[in-house]
C-alpha cells in the first residue's frame, strides 16, 4: 500500500510539472494565447476574421490574379497580438532547426483552385502574410496555422474559405 501512494504522490508532481510551450504566465515571460485571427489586404482592410471559432466573410479573387494577406492573431478579448522581435526568447528548449520552422503553416487546400503560399519575411519587416494566386475557377478553403518548432501554438476551428472567378 505504502508503494501505491509513493507512485500516485510521485505521478501527482509529475503532472504538475510545466512542459514545453506553456500558453499562460512564465517566469520569463507573458505568452499570449491567440483565439483566433485576421486577414487583412494591402490597404488595412479586414478581407477575413475568424474568432473563438466564428467566422465571417469568404476570401474572393480572381483567376491569374495575387492577392497579399496580412496575417494577426487575436487574444482571447479579440485584440491583435503584438509580434515582438525577440519573441523567441525564453524558448531555449527548441534547437536550431525547430526555430526555422517556427511561422504559419498553410495545408488542406486545393492548389488546382488557389495556390496558398506563405510571405517570406523580410529583415526590417516583421508582419507575417500569405499570398493567395487564383489558378482556376471554383472554390476551396486552407488551413492556417502558427507553429513553434515541431508543433501548432494556434490552430483554427475551421479553413479559410476561398472562391477563385473568371476573369472579367
Amino acid at each position: 500500500m505504502k508503494i501505491i501512494i509513493k507512485h500516485l504522490y510521485f505521478l501527482l508532481f509529475l503532472g504538475l510539472l510545466p512542459t514545453g510551450c506553456y500558453d499562460g504566465l512564465s517566469s520569463d515571460e507573458e505568452h499570449a494565447t491567440a483565439e483566433g485571427f485576421v486577414l487583412e489586404d494591402e490597404s488595412g482592410n479586414k478581407v477575413y476574421r475568424q474568432f473563438k471559432g466564428a467566422s465571417s466573410d469568404t476570401i474572393t479573387t480572381i483567376v491569374g490574379e495575387t492577392l497579399e494577406l496580412s496575417v494577426h492573431f487575436l487574444d482571447d478579448d479579440g485584440n491583435e497580438i503584438e509580434h515582438e522581435e525577440d519573441e523567441d526568447e525564453g524558448h531555449d528548449d527548441h534547437d536550431d532547426q525547430a526555430d526555422e520552422e517556427d511561422g504559419l503553416r498553410i495545408s488542406e487546400n486545393d492548389t488546382a483552385i488557389a495556390k496558398i503560399e506563405v510571405e517570406e519575411e523580410e529583415e526590417e519587416h516583421h508582419e507575417m502574410g500569405i499570398h493567395i494566386i487564383g489558378v482556376s475557377e471554383g472554390s476551396t478553403s486552407f488551413k492556417l496555422e502558427l507553429m513553434h518548432g515541431d508543433h501548432a501554438d494556434f490552430t483554427p476551428t475551421k479553413n479559410v474559405p476561398i472562391t477563385v472567378n473568371a476573369q472579367n
